[in-house]
């Protein structure tokens, strides 16, 4: 098996275009990527993001809905709101088509063991897109997607989803709390958009909500993954581990207020990259997804990547 990581990503990504003033602009994947363009990043095997067939988007979600939301196509220069946050632009389409891409290819390269780890940098974010239902900024369940495709082609038994974004990822636990093959963890914020994401959300005991106040601290953040959510995704015992990576935690983020920092973050990627050599082979498929504050975006990010590089 090769212990590279991959990188993938695509330039439609940054023609996804919400509006002047919208948190979740083109920027945020220019910094990212410029982060990684650092000589301590040489090693990331760097690809493209395929765009994602319909038949993958509909391991999420039903015909009908990937039909509704690809046959919305703005003409240059203008956009269709589809919620009070979620936007299409000319290229949102094909930018959704390659965020969900980029999560099925990742889901390849892993469980064939062309590679150890990788990394989607990617945008439009997915966690928040319900099964029929665009919301937060995002359109198709990328890290769903990824599961269900690593389910359905690889003959993965079991696939955990780990979110440490700052906000609950509804559409994540939408798709998958009548589903016991994928488990389901997730730190958050609370109260904060979307508003769920309680404890008492169980699903079928494959869902995990770990609620932090606002205010909450890095220690307050590793504490809810060592004592409550690593240990039931320990004894789930996955053969893939996909992480939707949200760095909106951190302390300068401006939608959110929670106290993370990059150490922290990078102290859950090993724990993660550690749980994957466990359980399933090294393992991890890591997808962006929030993280509004540029710099810390660019050093949070860059601090995931260089522990996945690295443990």
């Amino acid at each position: 098996m090769s212990t590279g990581v991959l990188l993938l990503t695509h330039l439609a990504c940054l023609r996804h275009d919400p509006g002047p003033e919208h948190p979740e602009c083109p920027d945020r994947l220019r910094a990212v990527l410029r982060a990684l363009d650092a000589e301590e990043f040489a090693a990331l095997i760097r690809g493209e993001a395929p765009e994602a067939t319909p038949d993958q988007l509909a391991l999420a979600h039903p015909p009908a809905y990937v039909d509704a939301i690809l046959g919305i196509r703005p003409a240059a220069g203008e956009t269709v709101p589809l919620d009070a946050d979620t936007v299409m632009s000319h290229g949102s389409a094909e930018a959704a088509l390659r965020a969900a891409g980029a999560a099925v290819a990742a889901a390849d390269a892993v469980m064939r063991g062309e590679v150890r780890r990788a990394f989607c940098a990617v945008r439009p974010p997915g966690h928040h897109a319900e099964p029929r239902r665009p919301m937060g900024f995002c359109f198709f369940s990328n890290a769903v997607i990824a599961a269900r495709h690593a389910q359905r082609v690889h003959g993965a038994a079991r696939v955990a989803i780990l979110d440490f974004d700052v906000h609950h990822g509804n559409g994540s636990q939408a798709c998958v709390e009548d589903d016991a093959s994928i488990l389901y963890a997730s730190s958050h914020q609370w109260p904060l958009y979307p508003g769920t994401g309680q404890k008492r959300e169980k699903g079928v005991g494959n869902v995990f909500n770990a609620v932090l106040p606002p205010g909450a601290d890095g220690e307050a953040f590793r504490a809810a993954w060592a004592a409550e959510l690593l240990p039931a995704v320990d004894l789930f015992a996955p053969e893939l581990l996909v992480v939707s990576a949200g760095f909106d935690a951190h302390a300068r983020d401006p939608l959110a207020q929670l106290r993370v920092r990059e150490a922290d973050f990078a102290w859950l990627t090993a724990e993660i990259c550690a749980l994957a050599d466990r359980h399933c082979a090294g393992r991890v498929v890591s997808l962006l997804e929030g993280g509004y504050d540029l710099d810390a975006l660019a050093a949070s990010t860059a601090a995931h990547v260089r522990v996945l590089l690295q443990a």
